[in-house]
């Protein structure tokens, strides 16, 4: 574990038990040399208490990554709770990790992920403050949908050397709350949809609202279009994914999209810009950290705007070095680490979030 640590450059790695709640609960803290770590809480089952810390200690480097990139004054951190079997109190499991949390003295700030909801965060803040997402500050989705539509615009730019989404076909893999809010910037900017989810409700509300077409969760990334948009589970690019893609650019707002950092190389090799993940989605945590510091919905957007200058700054670097954009994105992140004194590494293996 120790290795794992070092490798990851990670700085805590913190266990939190609570027998009588059922809580079980890793936060790992890659960097606060840029300011507290925030990231969010992910609350969901794990065949071995190792594959918990796993995901922890990949997902929390891909957090600091994302707020430097983002020009936030934060490090970068992410919770995993191993969700209990069976019946339990979910208002007292939160609780008690809202104490762990506070146990660290504001080190760590934690937020929504994949299987907590704004109810659990209001939970949380009953024993603690180092907290965000709650009902106060509203649902990030729509924010980091923003983000993803401001990318795309950048990509479409640079890619398609278009100044227009109007016209162009875009594939969407996920239909949640981001995905949907994606969808419908791309109907209002002009696009043609093609979507897909494992929840036939949600295509159908998106056939219906945009007049999408429907594809097969399975056909999805052979279809014929401008640009994929994977919005659903993290490492959908694979080698076997990359081989059906018939797109020019992959813009999307799931994390860890790559299931390694090599088919990030694969895109690159077939020609497919590949918009990194952790700086196109950061719209929702831009807006956790603005709400946070008392800015208004203005500052807060334009902030979330930013994104694609951001993005069109590493594409004209990345075409200049010949080199995939992900690389570039994860140099820059790297260099602003370690300018804010944050120790490199001990090697170059990426994970993102």
């Amino acid at each position: 574990m120790l290795k794992q640590m070092e490798n990851a450059g990670l700085t805590d790695l913190h266990f939190g038990l609570d027998p009588a709640s059922g809580l079980k609960a890793i936060i790992a803290i890659h960097s606060t040399a840029r300011g507290a770590a925030i990231g969010g809480c992910r609350f969901i089952h794990y065949a071995r208490e190792q594959d918990a810390v796993t995901d922890a200690l990949r997902l929390a480097r891909g957090m600091s990554y994302k707020a430097a990139l983002a020009g936030l004054p934060h490090g970068g951190g992410k919770t995993v709770i191993i969700k209990p079997e069976g019946d339990f109190d979910r208002r007292a499991l939160m609780q008690a990790f809202g104490r762990f949390v506070d146990q660290l003295g504001g080190r760590y700030i934690t937020a929504m992920d994949s299987g907590t909801e704004v109810s659990d965060m209001d939970t949380i803040a009953t024993t603690t403050d180092f907290v965000s997402c709650t009902s106060a500050s509203g649902d990030p989705a729509p924010h980091t949908a923003l983000g993803i539509f401001a990318g795309i615009q950048a990509a479409v730019r640079h890619k398609l050397q278009r100044d227009s989404i109007a016209g162009l076909s875009v594939a969407i893999q996920g239909l949640g709350h981001v995905g949907h809010a994606v969808a419908q910037h791309l109907y209002k900017a002009g696009a043609h949809l093609l979507v897909a989810d494992i929840d036939p409700a949600r295509v159908r509300q998106c056939v219906e609202e945009f007049g999408a077409e429907a594809v097969s969760p399975d056909s999805i990334y052979g279809v014929q279009a401008d640009i994929f948009s994977p919005c659903g589970l993290g490492a959908v690019l694979s080698p076997d994914s990359i081989a059906k893609l018939q797109c020019s650019i992959v813009a999307g707002s799931a994390n860890n999209q790559l299931a390694n950092d090599e088919d990030g190389n694969h895109l690159h090799q077939r020609g497919i810009l590949y918009v990194p993940d952790y700086v196109i989605n950061a719209g929702g945590l831009i807006h956790v950290a603005m709400h946070r510091t008392g800015a208004s919905a203005a500052e807060r957007d334009a902030k979330i705007l930013e994104i694609g200058a951001t993005l069109e700054h590493l594409f004209t670097e990345a075409e200049r070095r010949d080199m995939p954009v992900h690389h570039v994105a994860d140099l820059h992140a790297e260099q602003m680490l370690a300018d804010a004194g944050h120790p490199q590494p001990a090697d170059k293996e990426r994970h993102h979030a």
